[in-house]
């Protein structure tokens, strides 16, 4: 009887907050739900939020504690009873009542401060979100749904790789082609935009964190050495170059043989030898984007150069592989981290852009 009172008073507060008044404008608030950042941003306002999508749940009292950065620093360090969830797994939502509870807490954290200027009827927030293009309708509304049970009263999706193209600073509704290859954590995705659209795109699973794995397995065979997720992302992070830098790090882990502490030293060399397989493949799924492309739009490419972006992109050296890989120009935006929700912000300044993306 108790759930089902909880239940009504929660529809109608629901009912209220959808309740669109003339005379009060809706906060626009736009979201990059990444596997490993969630970033946030406000018309007007700029970026207001940029933190790992992490979240730590509580068995004991079955309540999410933990979100953002101070879960990820406690990962590995918790006891049985706080598992450490990642609700996105390839730029996909896995764990939908996770995300739900995460995305309502940086709502409250770093867009609510916005409304409290308003004090009786406060401005819906009409949300803009992006998707990856190889996501499925489900997959999309799940999107969707996070957005709208975690406060939104409504949600415009963009798929990521044009707004993408908008970040690099490009009219993405020109008929001049433009080539990103975004270097995210969750998934790389390689697109070639014009007109408004994607003419060619090619989705990789074997990004960011897929490397941190297979550091972990480089090592493991190699020097008998178990290591946490964060210490394979701090390796990668302090050592992989592609501008022929030698760095050493001292690294310590577990040892195979006892399950005793051990260190080691770790090359550049060495993290560069266990990750060239991977770039090789994002390499040679950028010239299969290019092999598919029809001739006028590979000779624009050329012309203009390949853009990389994403974290990744602030390897040292990164762009001169790639060049030097593809034969292509290859250049890094300035704000290459967040060039997808830079976009995004673009795009929804001009409501006629909104309605010709989503039709």
């Amino acid at each position: 009887m108790e759930n089902k009172k909880i239940k009504t008073m929660f529809n109608f507060i629901k009912k209220i907050n959808n309740i669109q008044f003339p005379f009060i404008s809706s906060l626009e608030v736009y979201f990059d739900l990444g596997t490993s950042n969630t970033r946030i941003a406000i018309k007007d306002k700029g970026f207001v939020l940029k933190e790992p999508t992490y979240l730590g749940y509580n068995t004991k009292i079955k309540n999410y504690i933990f979100f953002g950065h101070e879960a990820k620093n406690i990962l590995g360090k918790t006891p049985e009873f706080i598992k450490i969830i990642r609700p996105l797994v390839n730029g996909i939502i896995s764990d939908f009542d996770a995300e739900v509870f995460l995305i309502s807490h940086f709502i409250e954290k770093a867009v609510y401060p916005y409304l409290s200027q308003y004090k009786f009827l406060k401005p819906n927030i009409h949300a803009f979100a992006l998707y990856p293009q190889s996501a499925t309708e489900i997959e999309q509304k799940a999107v969707e749904e996070v957005l709208l049970k975690a406060g939104c009263s409504s949600v415009n999706l963009i798929e990521k790789s044009v707004a993408n193209a908008a970040g690099c600073g490009f009219d993405i509704f020109s008929h001049q082609p433009v080539m990103v290859i975004d270097l995210g954590g969750g998934i790389i995705e390689i697109s070639i935009t014009s007109g408004g659209g994607i003419v060619a795109q090619k989705t990789l699973k074997n990004a960011g964190e897929s490397m941190d794995k297979i550091i972990a397995n480089y090592l493991y065979l190699k020097n008998g050495l178990i290591l946490g997720e964060a210490s394979m992302e701090n390796l990668k992070i302090r050592l992989l170059n592609f501008s022929n830098e030698e760095k050493i790090l001292t690294v310590r882990g577990k040892s195979l043989e006892n399950g005793l502490p051990k260190s080691i030293k770790i090359k550049t060399s060495d993290i560069r030898e266990a990750l060239l397989n991977n770039f090789n493949q994002i390499i040679d799924s950028a010239k299969e984007l290019l092999e598919i492309s029809p001739p006028e739009i590979v000779d624009e490419v050329y012309n203009r150069g390949i853009f990389l972006i994403g974290g990744m992109a602030s390897i040292n050296g990164i762009d001169h592989f790639f060049s030097q890989e593809l034969k292509i120009k290859t250049l890094i935006p300035e704000n290459y981290a967040d060039a997808s929700l830079k976009g995004l912000v673009n795009l929804a300044k001009k409501p006629e852009n909104i309605s010709r993306l989503i039709g």
